[in-house]
């Protein structure tokens, strides 16, 4: 007798995809019904309550032997992956974002259509997850003008729209206005150092890292997160950096400070020794919040059960207007 195909249980966020929530339902619906497939949609349109409708996803999953799956941009994948992680369930994604670098490095197709057949096609194989204290992180987290530049970005998105050009368009006004650094005490593999650096950036995912032309990318790929620190610099160098980041040649600049570990722990400091706990924003996969310090970092110790293609496919470009 065979083993009926498990139901999809979808948390979607249906102010992703720039008004394209009828599209997406419509084709879910259709192809499920032509799979034979059940499908639970769980529609969120208050982003506030993202985290309770995941949580009831995974509870929904358990109960029928079903699957998680996530539809959105990397902000609604954490917060899915989040609640799947620990729970023995498979996760799935259907991309709506902006940058999809989640879906894109694990090779799921940006066109709903085509992800859907990913998620019937039922192959599972293990995602690396970050951590940052409980929370887990998929593309990246960070300290310090990151944040900043998150925030600062999705206001001018709420003015002008989102895409790339209007991204680059805050980040660049936003570094103008110049910056404070961190000083920080960080320790990894048993080395400590004193850092003091306008941001802290620890990545997860291969894609973004080679985009940004950074030689950690392998480093992520063979299990470890990827920590980039700048030094501190002036104005003008700063907008030389952003360059550099924009056209893939941060490995071109002397500036940066990498190193690769599976767990980098991270704590204030004063002229007169360390500073055992301090609030700061944190940027986990594109959502600000305030985290306490020390921090650690780290690779999970258990992976998601991804519903991804077999082999990596190539690099897919996000489709034109897609939101987060």
């Amino acid at each position: 007798m065979n083993t009926p195909a498990p139901p999809l249980v979808v948390v979607f966020n249906v102010n992703a995809g720039h008004g394209r929530a009828d599209e997406v339902r419509a084709l879910l619906q259709a192809g499920c019904a032509d799979a034979g497939r059940t499908l639970h949609l769980l529609e969120v349109r208050d982003p506030q309550q993202l985290g309770a409708s995941a949580r009831q996803a995974v509870a929904q999953a358990q109960a029928i032997g079903g699957v998680v799956v996530a539809a959105g941009g990397d902000g609604t994948i954490n917060t899915v992956a989040q609640a799947t992680l620990d729970s023995g369930c498979a996760f799935g994604v259907l991309p709506q974002g902006t940058f999809n670098y989640f879906s894109r490095t694990h090779g799921i197709p940006f066109d709903t259509q085509e992800a859907l057949q990913v998620l019937l096609a039922g192959h599972c194989q293990p995602a690396q997850v970050g951590l940052v204290g409980e929370r887990i992180f998929l593309v990246n987290a960070s300290l310090g003008l990151y944040p900043q530049l998150l925030e600062e970005r999705e206001e001018w998105k709420r003015q002008f729209g989102r895409s790339r050009l209007v991204a680059f368009g805050a980040g660049l006004a936003t570094l103008m206005r110049g910056h404070r650094s961190l000083r920080l005490h960080v320790e990894s593999d048993g080395q400590e150092r004193e850092l003091r650096t306008p941001t802290l950036f620890v990545g997860n995912n291969a894609l973004q890292l080679q985009q940004l032309g950074l030689p950690e990318a392998a480093a992520v790929e063979t299990g470890c997160l990827a920590a980039i620190a700048l030094r501190p610099v002036g104005r003008l160098k700063m907008l030389g950096l952003l360059w550099h980041g924009a056209f893939g040649r941060l490995d071109q600049a002397d500036a940066l400070i990498h190193l690769a570990t599976r767990r980098l722990t991270v704590r204030a400091r004063r002229r007169l020794g360390v500073l055992g706990s301090q609030r700061i924003k944190v940027a986990i996969d594109g959502e600000v919040s305030w985290m306490r310090l020390p921090l650690t970092f780290s690779v999970a110790p258990q992976a998601l059960h991804l519903l991804r293609p077999p082999t990596p496919a190539p690099e897919l470009a996000p489709g034109p207007g897609a939101g987060e």
